[in-house]
């Protein structure tokens, strides 16, 4: 175990922030992927692909809407907004990342795929430049 310092509360404090965007940047990420992919985006798909119940999705989607990420209007597919739609991007481009890095260290890619998931959220900017540095050179060889 680490030893407790003084910089302890700032470990702490990154994983509430990515625990707090976390929820966020699943839903606009998917909702780009099934955009991208069907053409539309509904609240019944990302029930069925996050494994929560529609009115789980209901709830996020209106604070998501609130929050300026998503178009949300009853009877009409959802969208996202141009910030809805960077923020998807960043979030595949990490992904992506954290993926190619697990692969590029013999990780398998059912399970790289599983772990890249919940790693992405966590990984600071740094981390993840270090971890594309690496995956790239791996690439070259």
């Amino acid at each position: 175990m680490p030893k407790l310092t003084e910089k302890t509360s700032l470990r702490f404090e990154h994983m509430r922030n990515a625990h707090l965007s976390e929820n966020t940047e699943d839903y606009v990420e998917l909702i780009h992927e099934l955009i991208a992919q069907n053409g539309v985006a509904r609240s019944v798909d990302i029930a069925k692909y996050l494994g929560v119940s529609k009115p789980t999705v209901n709830k996020t989607l209106s604070r998501l809407h609130k929050e300026g990420f998503v178009i949300c209007k009853p009877y009409y597919p959802i969208s996202l907004t141009e910030k809805g739609k960077e923020l998807a991007q960043y979030c595949q481009r990490r992904h992506k990342i954290v993926l190619d890095f697990l692969r590029a260290i013999g990780v398998p890619k059912d399970i790289a795929e599983i772990d890249a998931e919940g790693l992405e959220h966590h990984a600071r900017p740094e981390t993840l430049a270090v971890f594309e540095q690496f995956s790239h050179k791996q690439l070259r060889k």
